[in-house]
């Protein structure tokens, strides 16, 4: 049986479609998990299953998160790697991931994703690359169903340690026919490579210091095998591209392509030290990009050159990074981040607003190798966010509702709706309950530390 959902009398629709419409008054028509019509109310069925009114909202498709490592959530701020860069604060951290739990994994995803789906974000990759004491993705999988959140889950790995000149300590690495094997697994579970899939599974071994040349390759040829996208860390700061440099004598763009890993299938996170040859490569080749720019900011990896990669051609996305990294998972924090930082970076009219929040959907969904969401058309998944303007955050700011996301306070959402289903009601996740999911949350936080001491 058919369920219809009406969303109408919005202040502004942002529909991301092919004209760029923004529509006064709009409306959006939902047939169980798809959207079948788009337009001004007046034009659209006024009766339905379910009728929200998004008066005095704006209603824009779902921001699609293409990096981050959830588990972190349970990290933020220990105090040893406040300080650090890159480097640094992954090895004040690997000693205290070490002693993860599958507990730790399913209730830290359950936490990233709530923050992320109230901040607008209705479609997010995890990157998880750490498996101690039994970790599975399996842990965060189960969650993400849980939740409600259309999930790329990405098994990540590590299987160089620093006995063989990696940065990660032995411990939390893994063998490399362990992790193809698991992989394989992974993706002849979960993966689903239909239209509107709410589950996909993504090869992701962790960076070029933490694990081979052969693994690389042999990730590549696996994940082309079974049709599932490749993603992993580049070029995030100057030291990644000294790494570069000594072991492999290649910049990392160079090094990506050597092992196969450009294409319409891969996304690689950061590429702040991108060089020019290397964004032209991924323009070229349609290789996409996970642009985290809080993330670069407190690790002072540097400024990503956003603008230049899109007027390349490349696809750029937006994502939050690891909850130890940036220690927010606010989506449209980042959107905001993103804008000033390119600014900052390269001038005043780098970046709009509408052009961030085009990354945040749109590019994001290009990044993922999707062509179902990021917009509000008709055939595209019913992925909705919608954000109340009559908050002390928009006061005085109604000149442009749709610019006001971006320029002022990150808002959340008051209403998300997920492959066709509400999420999130008048502000308040529906799925769980979230009181609950936060007390046990900081409860493990805690034991995570201690356990380190």
């Amino acid at each position: 049986m058919t369920k219809t959902l009406l969303i109408k009398n919005a202040r502004v629709l942002v529909t991301m479609d092919d004209e760029r419409r923004e529509i006064a008054g709009g409306a959006v028509y939902i047939r169980d998990n798809v959207i079948e019509q788009v337009g001004r109310s007046a034009d659209l069925p006024q009766q339905a299953d379910e009728i929200i009114d998004a008066a005095n909202h704006v209603v824009m498709p779902g921001l699609v998160n293409t990096h981050h490592h959830m588990y972190q959530s349970l990290t933020r701020v220990i105090p040893a790697a406040q300080n650090g860069e890159l480097f640094n604060w992954l090895t004040n951290l690997y000693p205290i991931w070490a002693n993860l739990t599958p507990e730790m994994v399913n209730v830290s995803t359950l936490a990233a994703m709530s923050e992320l789906i109230l901040s607008g974000c209705t479609t997010s990759s995890d990157h998880l690359y750490i498996y101690p004491n039994g970790c599975k993705l399996d842990d965060s999988i189960e969650a993400a169903g849980k939740i409600g959140m259309r999930f790329h889950a990405a098994r990540g790995s590590m299987s160089v340690g620093q006995s063989k000149g990696g940065l990660p300590p032995d411990r939390v690495v893994e063998e490399e026919g362990a992790i193809l094997k698991d992989t394989q697994r992974l993706i002849e579970t979960y993966h689903d490579a239909g239209r509107y899939a709410m589950q996909r599974i993504v090869v992701a071994p962790c960076s070029p210091f933490s694990v081979s040349r052969d693994l690389m390759k042999e990730a590549a040829a696996l994940a082309r095998n079974f049709g599932v996208s490749l993603h992993t860390h580049l070029a995030e700061n100057a030291n990644d591209i000294a790494y570069s440099r000594e072991k492999f004598n290649m910049t990392p763009a160079e090094y990506a392509e050597d092992c196969g890993w450009v294409g319409h299938d891969v996304w690689h996170a950061h590429c702040v030290q991108l060089d020019d040859d290397g964004i032209y490569m991924f323009g070229r080749t349609g290789t996409g990009i996970a642009h985290c720019p809080c993330s670069n900011m407190r690790l002072a990896s540097g400024i990503a050159p956003v603008r230049k990669m899109l007027d390349s051609g490349v696809p750029v996305g937006l994502g939050v990074d690891g909850c130890a990294s940036n220690d927010s998972g606010h989506m449209m924090g980042e959107v905001r981040q993103a804008m000033l930082l390119q600014r900052v970076g390269f001038g005043p009219d780098a970046m709009t607003a509408r052009q961030a929040l085009e990354m945040a959907t749109l590019g994001g969904a290009k990044v993922l190798n999707r062509d179902d969401i990021g917009a509000l058309k008709p055939g595209m998944a019913a992925d909705i966010a919608m954000f109340k303007l009559d908050t002390i955050g928009f006061a005085g700011a109604l000149h442009d509702p749709v610019a006001a996301l971006v320029f002022c306070t990150p808002p959340n959402v008051s209403h998300s709706i997920i492959n066709g289903k509400v999420v999130v009601r008048d502000g308040v996740l529906c799925t769980i309950d979230l009181p609950v999911v936060i007390e046990r949350h900081n409860a493990l936080a805690h034991q995570l530390a201690q356990a380190a001491r």
